[in-house]
């Protein structure tokens, strides 16, 4: 999920310097939704991951 934040962050710098700042606008929106919801998930995933213990 990191990787199409920085993917759309990308796009939204190459349109905005190209000039095209309603993509840009999208795009870096897009990018910031995403890199909310995979603090959200990395967070989850730190407090509720597996505590390293075997059950065996």
């Amino acid at each position: 999920m990191l990787r199409w934040t920085i993917t759309f962050l990308i796009v939204a710098i190459i349109a905005a310097v190209l000039g095209f700042t309603g993509i840009a606008v999208a795009f870096a929106g897009i990018a910031k939704i995403l890199f909310y919801i995979f603090v959200v998930l990395f967070i989850i995933s730190f407090f509720l991951g597996r505590s390293g213990k075997t059950t065996e």
